[in-house]
């Protein structure tokens, strides 16, 4: 993608917050010019987003995204290069033009995004057919929109064949569209990783039997947790069926063939449950510029930290620090940190990033 970043300040544009939801609102006055206290333009996208995260680290990377043949796709290209990121599988295409996205900034910094995805939703069976997943120890799977993602169940099932570490980190519209296709090959899927708004519509396809066997055995667990436990492990999601706790609906999911799910709560912190434990990492304390990006870094830093054998705790705290440096610039990649800078930080702040362990039943 090409992103253009507009920051707008506060008091040049209104904003309308839902006290009695989770959700707030910019009001741009129609046929009004607004000053803009800075506009710049950058190379993003999830796809690649993840792969420059996973570079800075060290890691020998290539990744599949599809570009047009414009100007855009040559800064795309350049950014690869860059990067040292391998891009002989990246497909560019003639009948549209590479994505771009507006972020429009102010208040809090959580951008409003308009988008246009052009030749990212455009991916095909010999797009994947030429990837070659082979001999790769971790393949990672980005948001697919549109066409691209009846591609989805392919990628996973190549990628598992090949004995690789397998992520996925799935978007919105993709859950609400074909969530029932990504059940059928959770069991392939060594990571998934949700925000709680994207884990509450993914519940959406479980079957409920899955949901009350779930609940009768979450019943008969003690998580043995604080008495002040984290926001998800206290009052777990609410949905349109009431409410579950977030141990049902891992359990639920364990159920399902999920390995591994990862479900992220903003501000208020990061939950996984990976082998026989479920995690809980805090978020860093950072001045937010822009949130764009942070969740491709979390999960992708996350999932090579995993994929290369660091114990979970070290990985949460790792994907904890690396979107805390992201969420500090306002663009998707110039936060992201080199292995060193990472690791330096990560053992500066390990005291302010506690992790709590619970243990979880062997599944039945």
């Amino acid at each position: 993608m090409a992103d253009t970043i507009v920051v707008v300040v506060d008091s040049d544009i209104e904003r309308i917050t839902m006290h009695n939801a989770t959700t707030s609102f910019l009001l741009m006055e129609q046929g009004r010019k607004i000053d803009a206290k800075s506009i710049s333009h950058h190379i993003g996208g999830g796809g690649v987003n993840a792969a420059v995260s996973m570079a800075r680290l060290g890691v020998d990377v290539a990744t599949l995204v599809k570009i047009g043949d414009d100007a855009d796709g040559e800064r795309v290209m350049q950014r690869l290069h860059d990067e040292y990121v391998d891009s002989r599988a990246v497909v560019t295409d003639t009948t549209d033009e590479t994505g771009s996205a507006v972020m429009i900034s102010s208040h809090d910094r959580n951008a409003t995004i308009f988008i246009g995805r052009g030749a990212n939703r455009l991916l095909v069976d010999a797009d994947v057919d030429r990837a070659r997943v082979e001999g790769f120890d971790l393949v990672y799977i980005s948001t697919l929109s549109d066409q691209s993602s009846e591609q989805y169940p392919r990628v996973v099932e190549k990628a598992a064949a090949a004995g690789a570490f397998v992520a996925a980190n799935p978007g919105i519209r993709q859950l609400t569209r074909r969530g029932s296709t990504l059940m059928t090959i959770l069991d392939e899927i060594d990571v998934l990783g949700l925000n709680t708004v994207e884990s509450q519509t993914l519940m959406r396809n479980l079957p409920a039997a899955t949901l009350a066997t779930a609940a009768e055995r979450a019943e008969a667990i003690d998580l043995d947790l604080p008495d002040d436990p984290p926001h998800l492990l206290d009052k777990g999601f609410y949905t349109d069926a009431g409410s579950i706790s977030f141990l049902q609906y891992v359990l639920a999911m364990r159920m399902q063939g999920a390995r591994g799910v990862l479900v992220t709560d903003g501000a208020a912190g990061a939950y996984l449950a990976f082998g026989d434990h479920i995690y809980y990492c805090p978020t860093l304390k950072a001045a937010v510029k822009g949130t764009a990006g942070a969740g491709d870094a979390f999960t992708s830093t996350l999932a090579a930290k995993l994929a290369q054998g660091a114990p979970p705790e070290h990985a949460l705290r790792c994907a904890a620090v690396n979107a805390a440096s992201v969420v500090s610039e306002i663009d998707t990649q110039t936060g992201l940190l080199t292995e060193e800078a990472l690791d330096s930080w990560v053992s500066e702040v390990e005291a302010d990033l506690p992790v709590l362990k619970a243990a979880l039943p062997a599944p039945a």
